[in-house]
């Protein structure tokens, strides 16, 4: 067994045991809110982390587990837990069949938890129809997030302002840098973001900053000149000139030079773990990047 297993086991183990008392407060109908901000910034997590989990409510106790009190929802587990919830009261229902107040139900049971929902993330492509748009920024509304999260294309962002500016919620513009990709609809540079942006006052950037050093852009000086409209940031590493993601601390992405800048300035949103790298049990995982920020924030 290698120490980096040890270590994950070790320190999952005083985690578990931790959230013992969480658990029955869980099961007893109080509500223990989780509070993972560190000398003022928010640590969250983003729900694809836990993708290898089977269901919702194996992700809720995940993120109790590890301790972190907010959560960047995917739309495919949002829905997973509201058709759970139908299922629960005999509406046989998945997807866009769902009711609306399905998704009431998924806002309270995280809350339940000490788990806040603070944006749903919700894919929008270039196939997607108005009726998915709008479904999506319902639910958001619904979940009552404060913005919606989107992996899309630059060209996508005219057709989501009217939405946007209908609802009122803002949209996080996710970026990407692939080997494999090499479209100029993609959102990759700085320049990219700006034209997202400019589509509408809502419009935001979702900076993900493994990816926008694999694309060679530096983060630091980015989330400087643009924090005002940044709704949020996904942690990871990764490796310039495209390179791989990897475990933290072991690429070129300066994660703790991101967080002491949100500490030193005081950014007011939320770095959420995006554990991605190929590695082993999940909350383990992203347990270590949640203490990697700790160690950090706390130098």
């Amino acid at each position: 067994m290698s120490a980096e297993r040890e270590w994950s086991r070790r320190e999952f183990g005083k985690l578990a045991l931790a959230a013992l008392p969480f658990s029955r407060a869980i099961d007893q109908g109080r509500r223990a809110r989780l509070d993972s901000t560190i000398k003022g910034v928010q640590i969250g997590v983003q729900s694809f982390s836990f993708r290898s989990l089977r269901g919702p409510d194996e992700i809720i106790t995940a993120i109790a587990q590890v301790g972190l009190g907010s959560v960047e929802l995917m739309s495919n587990h949002a829905e997973a837990a509201a058709s759970r919830l139908a299922a629960a009261d005999g509406i046989r229902r998945s997807g866009r069949g769902l009711s609306m107040d399905a998704f009431r139900g998924v806002r309270q049971t995280f809350e339940e938890a000490g788990i806040d929902i603070t944006f749903l993330c919700y894919n929008l492509g270039r196939d997607s129809a108005d009726e998915e748009i709008e479904y999506a920024f319902l639910m958001a509304r619904t979940l009552g997030v404060k913005a919606l999260t989107t992996s899309t294309q630059v060209s996508m962002a005219r057709r989501i302002a009217p939405f946007a500016e209908k609802h009122r919620l803002m949209v996080g513009f996710h970026n990407h840098h692939h080997s494999s990709v090499d479209d100029p609809d993609d959102i990759v540079t700085p320049a990219s973001f700006e034209a997202c942006t400019s589509a509408s006052k809502y419009h935001g950037i979702n900076l993900d900053i493994g990816h926008f050093t694999a694309a060679n852009f530096d983060p630091v000086a980015f989330i400087e000149q643009n924090h005002a409209r940044i709704t949020n940031i996904h942690l990871k590493d990764r490796k310039k000139n495209q390179g791989a993601i990897v475990p933290w601390g072991t690429g070129d992405a300066p994660i703790k030079e991101v967080l002491k800048l949100m500490r030193a300035r005081q950014y007011s949103f939320p770095a959420n773990i995006e554990y991605e790298y190929p590695g082993g049990d999940a909350v383990a995982e992203v347990a270590r990047c949640y203490r990697f920020c700790r160690d950090a924030l706390a130098s």
